[in-house]
């Protein structure tokens, strides 16, 4: 019997990551993918728990899908819980721009899903692909222009090695980020501390009530063995994550303050 993959996405059930993922899969893996019916980026591991959620087995490319009224968190709830899915692995993505450090750790749905699947007692892959132009993460996920052939060679690579040996321990996911030009190999990274340098954009509606934009430039490198750094080298960023966010190198500091 073929391993089982619950494959997932923040970008929507129509994009092309996510097929491009699908594709690169179900030649080793029986995949079912549950996915958000529509475009849901940046909200992390939000979850749905004031409003109801729909899931509709839909058709696409002529493979059969699940597109849940909801947040990436949701949609792999709604297939361990609802579907009844007993995956061997939760993958999430192929994410149309990369999500490298704390950053991106912190907010992309991408690796929120992930990180809500381990939860459930499920590990999960995130996999993300650079862009070479930032205002492509923002445009149809279903028309995307950039090329998947190498980033579903690597899916399959990595998923391959993973159901093969087993999830690494110690981790609860592993973060991969594929250069939107692949010219090295794979590189064991952590996080960089920052990926964009974060502005806010006032402007005036036509009121000349003001509002508000939150942009900023990409961060052009990090130091050596971050994640940012190796995929700006070209190399598939391997990032192991857990979900404890202990800080333990500063209990000692904490106790001083607090206990004596």
């Amino acid at each position: 019997m073929k391993p089982s993959i619950l494959l997932t996405n923040d970008d929507g059930v129509s994009s092309i990551g996510l097929w491009a993922a699908y594709e690169a899969l179900q030649s080793i893996a029986d995949v079912t993918v549950v996915a958000p019916a529509t475009q849901q980026s940046a909200v992390g591991r939000s979850i749905s728990i004031f409003e109801p959620l729909r899931a509709t087995q839909i058709v696409i490319n002529g493979e059969p899908a699940w597109a849940v009224a909801g947040k990436p968190t949701d949609s792999v709830i709604i297939g361990l819980y609802s579907l009844k899915l007993k995956p061997t692995l939760v993958v999430s993505g192929i994410n149309i721009g990369e999500n490298l450090s704390t950053e991106s750790i912190m907010t992309s749905g991408t690796i929120g899903a992930a990180l809500e699947a381990s939860n459930q007692g499920t590990k999960g892959i995130a996999f993300s692909l650079q862009v070479e132009d930032q205002g492509d993460k923002f445009d149809d996920p279903r028309t995307h222009g950039q090329s998947f052939a190498e980033a579903k060679k690597v899916v399959r690579d990595v998923v391959s090695r993973v159901l093969a040996s087993g999830f690494p321990p110690g981790s609860d996911v592993i973060n991969v980020n594929i250069p939107s030009k692949v010219t090295g190999g794979y590189e064991v990274t952590h996080l960089a501390g920052k990926l964009f340098h974060t502005g806010v954009e006032k402007r005036l509606d036509p009121r000349g009530r003001p509002y508000f934009w939150i942009n900023g430039p990409l961060v052009e490198d990090a130091e050596d063995g971050t994640d940012v750094h190796a995929v700006r080298k070209g190399n598939v960023s391997i990032t192991p994550i857990t979900l404890d966010c202990t800080a333990y190198s500063t209990q000692d500091a904490i106790r001083k303050i607090f206990l004596t």
